[in-house]
């Protein structure tokens, strides 16, 4: 790196070091008022008052509402960054004094830290809008946590154009890797994620008189331990694929009553589309099959969700070159595939991409519980890194 990029990291770092407490105070509201997906109404407001306050243009009610794409500079080369702004239907149970005050809604997976991140990106990209020979296009897109994801709809309502973006960049905190490191991944990165819904249909009667009756709950039973061979005797075993279910009940039933239908819920997840396509029929096969087997019958859907998540290979190379330089080679961990889904796999699908990973947790160990959890919380240190690396990314594209 030259003289004058070493100079720029300074600079930069500087920036993020001034501009920190403002995004920790950002962060903080928007952890304390979170809102759910498609619901982000009053987040939406939060971020356009900071828009107007900084004289950042931008464009709203993208994704039936709450989105917002805001706008820097004018080079002919486009680079989009994005954060999601949705929350998760959980009860906080941090005691902190930014807790959220929205009864049984939580920022359990850091959408206030990507949001709060790319305010503060703003700012450090403003202030040096000099040395910005590109387009920067910032996406504050609703609803990633539910389908159909609020990326397809950002998408729909031409965020990818007008101008033309050339790139894009997401991230996203990580509580199992310490503060001050990121991680990366080029290649498949995070896996599809559709949903299965299945209704066993029998007849019901008394459990003492198993034989009168058509058991949906034996049949449920087989019907699950049958889906398993689908991923372990159909799949490739070089495609990583997962086939769970996570919900099962019935429609009545007692300790003395079989019950004459039974629901169940799941998830399939891979990372090869053609693959995809022919285990959803499989699937749907192979229920019928072992329904009909009993004389019973079956209802199956299975709702297509995200697809895989790739980042560019060329982009995220980049992009990890880049952030050596600005974290230190020390600092930047290789991640393995993730069979976790995200929407920004949309963006992925259709621009070269790149989605990386922020280390929250502090350096003793706390603040490491799960996203998706009621104690999910970071290290807000890890703010200040956010925002120098995005901005960092986005001046070198």
């Amino acid at each position: 790196m030259d003289k004058r990029g070493s100079r720029m990291i300074m600079k930069i770092k500087e920036l993020a070091q001034k501009i920190h407490p403002e995004v920790v105070a950002h962060r903080r509201y928007l952890h304390a008022h979170p809102e759910l997906s498609f619901e982000e109404m009053n987040t939406s407001k939060y971020i356009k008052q900071f828009l107007k306050k900084n004289n950042i243009s931008f464009t709203e009610g993208l994704a039936d509402g709450n989105g917002i794409v805001a706008q820097i500079g004018e080079g002919e080369r486009v680079l989009a960054l994005r954060a999601d702004i949705d929350a998760l239907p959980i009860q906080e149970e941090n005691e902190v004094n930014y807790k959220s005050i929205n009864n049984g809604i939580m920022h359990a997976c850091g959408h206030d830290v990507h949001t709060s991140s790319l305010m503060g990106t703003i700012l450090i990209l403003k202030e040096l809008e000099e040395f910005l020979n590109i387009t920067v296009k910032f996406f504050f897109q609703p609803g990633e946590e539910r389908l159909p994801g609020g990326a397809s709809l950002m998408i729909r309502d031409g965020v990818l154009t007008n101008p033309t973006v050339d790139a894009i960049f997401g991230q996203h905190v990580h509580p199992s890797l310490p503060v001050g490191k990121i991680g990366i991944k080029a290649g498949s990165f995070m896996a599809s994620c559709d949903e299965i819904f299945i209704t066993v249909i029998g007849k019901g009667g008394h459990g003492a008189m198993p034989h009168e009756t058509i058991d949906p709950i034996l049949i449920a039973s087989e019907v699950i331990i049958g889906l398993q061979s689908i991923v372990s005797r159909n799949a490739n075993p070089n495609i990583a694929s997962v086939l769970s279910i996570g919900k099962i009940n019935s429609e009545g039933g007692a300790t003395n009553v079989i019950p004459a239908k039974v629901h169940m819920e799941g998830t399939f997840r891979t990372f090869n589309e053609e693959w995809r396509k022919k285990a959803h029929e499989l699937i749907e096969k192979r229920v019928n099959k072992i329904v009909e087997s009993y004389n019973a019958n079956a209802v199956v859907k299975i709702v297509s969700g995200y697809p895989a998540l790739i980042n560019d290979e060329e982009l995220t190379n980049r992009a990890k070159s880049l952030l050596i330089d600005y974290m230190g080679e020390a600092n930047i961990v290789d991640l393995p595939q993730r069979m976790t889904a995200e929407d920004f796999s949309y963006y992925s699908q259709q621009v070269p991409a790149c989605f990386y990973r922020l280390g929250t947790a502090s350096i003793d160990g706390s603040n490491s519980s799960p996203v998706h959890t009621a104690t999910f919380d970071i290290d807000e240190v890890a703010l200040e890194h956010s925002i120098g690396c995005m901005a960092w990314l986005a001046l070198n594209y």
